[in-house]
């Protein structure tokens, strides 16, 4: 299954099965992703391969973190996979998969830190496209 960034300078690959798919909702993943939360993915180093591009890969770590950094292409921006402090997971950004992961979330984590202002999807209107103007 390959992923890439937004202007496709950096590629990468990985290979199921998967430990879990979760939304995380940590101050540190809203803060990176500029959302409410994070659809992370979490692989085995062994299964996370990178194609091209990967000197164009920029990192940043927190250093109170246990686990957290963050990686990102210097090119365009776009988040990007993410080996933890300590080397045991790499951490996916589901939204920067080229295709289905074919698993789906199984929960939230760190819910107490969750966004003040989230609403749930299946609460809000739904388009297909930008919504048409309201005329006075």
């Amino acid at each position: 299954m390959k992923g890439s960034c937004l202007c496709q300078t950096v590629t990468y690959e990985i290979k199921p099965p998967f430990k879990i798919f979760q939304y995380c909702h940590c101050s540190r993943c809203r803060k990176f992703t500029g959302s409410a939360f994070a659809p992370n993915l979490f692989v085995p180093p062994a299964q996370f391969n990178w194609i091209t591009g990967e000197e164009y890969v920029g990192r940043y770590e927190v250093s109170d973190a246990k686990y957290f950094a963050t990686q990102f292409c210097r090119q365009c921006g776009s988040s990007l996979p993410w080996l933890v402090q300590g080397g045991s997971n790499v951490i996916v950004p589901v939204g920067t998969l080229d295709e289905s992961p074919n698993i789906e979330p199984q929960g939230n984590i760190f819910w107490n830190s969750h966004a003040s202002w989230f609403k749930d999807v299946c609460e809000l209107d739904k388009h297909d496209a930008f919504p048409t103007k309201k005329t006075k």
